[in-house]
């Protein structure tokens, strides 16, 4: 069971990281409604802000940084928060975004909680995850979720207050205390047996109906 949802959030995230790593001469697009610059805290502010790099796009109410450059900057987005990756997306309140030679390497993500969907393209089924705090080292293909972790797909679940995921290594690892209810717990649905054709030619000839 805990294989079966590493190799789901693997394509969770491979998809982000595929989309973010694999060239980083892509242009980065940034629109806002607004701009300013507080000359006391060095920091440009901006309003209504989406950015865009390739699949990758970010929006939010407030987006802070430095200085207009991805070379080596961290991003700090704030309210309504979306992240669009290609077949998923994330919705947070507040995100730290850090670049490094024009990639993103580190993502930092709070919320109460942060959702991360994914809609993968050869399944109609949805893999959902969530926790207060989402950490994703892209460089070292990584992430831990934290606080009231829970992944699920299909009405199958494991959750736990700390979730680490090694990407290469298609590993997870669930941590607790293991002590009230902070603990491990998995969530099994068996899938729905196979319809029996008496079944299906009953559900098509349902029979004589009043009025008939």
């Amino acid at each position: 069971m805990v294989r079966a949802f590493a190799v789901l959030l693997a394509g969770l995230l491979a998809t982000g990281a595929a989309a973010q790593l694999t060239d980083p001469r892509l242009p980065i697009s940034l629109d806002a409604e607004s701009t300013d610059y507080d000359g006391k805290s060095s920091m440009l502010l901006f309003r209504g802000l989406k950015l865009t790099q390739g699949n990758i796009g970010v929006v939010a109410d407030i987006g802070r940084a430095s200085k207009l450059d991805f070379e080596e900057a961290v991003w700090q987005f704030s309210g309504n928060v979306r992240i669009d990756v290609e077949g998923g997306f994330i919705e947070c309140d507040a995100a730290d975004l850090e670049f490094r030679d024009h990639v993103l390497t580190l993502a930092t993500i709070q919320g109460d909680p942060a959702i991360f969907e994914l809609r993968r393209p050869e399944s109609e089924e949805v893999t959902y995850a969530q926790a207060e705090l989402l950490r994703y080292n892209l460089t070292d293909g990584i992430v831990e979720f934290s606080g009231n972790a829970e992944i699920t797909e299909g009405g199958n679940q494991i959750a736990s207050n700390t979730l680490v995921y090694n990407i290469a290594e298609r590993r997870i690892n669930a941590q607790s205390s293991g002590s009230g209810d902070d603990r491990v717990k998995i969530t099994y649905t068996p899938p729905a047996e196979p319809e029996t054709a008496e079944e299906a030619e009953d559900a098509e000839d349902p029979g004589d109906t009043e009025g008939q």
